[in-house]
């Protein structure tokens, strides 16, 4: 399972173009640290979204006793959710991300 996963990561990552290759073929006036920029925003943004779609997996979770609950456990989680959205969007994400990415070039464009 793990070259198969190793391989599926390889292509979804060479399916994604890099913000450089893009602004090269850009025709606009951005510059490729602008497209790193909105790249970046954009990876944010949809790690935000991931999170607040998982936050609800969590929510009839109870926690284990002895050491488990208080609002360390809920503080803890909060974060510890965050940090999915994190790695899921470092990860390939959904998509999302390509897509918010799109639409603020074409903001910048006035389009």
């Amino acid at each position: 399972m793990d070259a198969m996963s190793a391989q599926l990561d390889a292509a979804r990552l060479s399916s994604r173009p890099d913000p450089v290759t893009v602004a090269g073929a850009y025709k606009g006036n951005l510059s490729a640290s602008d497209m790193h920029k909105f790249k970046k925003t954009a990876q944010e943004f949809e790690a935000v979204f991931i999170s607040e779609m998982l936050r609800p997996m969590f929510e009839n979770l109870e926690p284990a006793s002895p050491f488990g609950g208080g609002s360390g456990e809920k503080i803890y989680r909060d974060m510890q959710i965050d940090e999915y959205g994190k790695a899921i969007a470092d990860a390939g994400g959904i998509g999302l991300a390509d897509s918010v990415m799109r639409e603020m070039i074409k903001m910048q464009e006035g389009k």
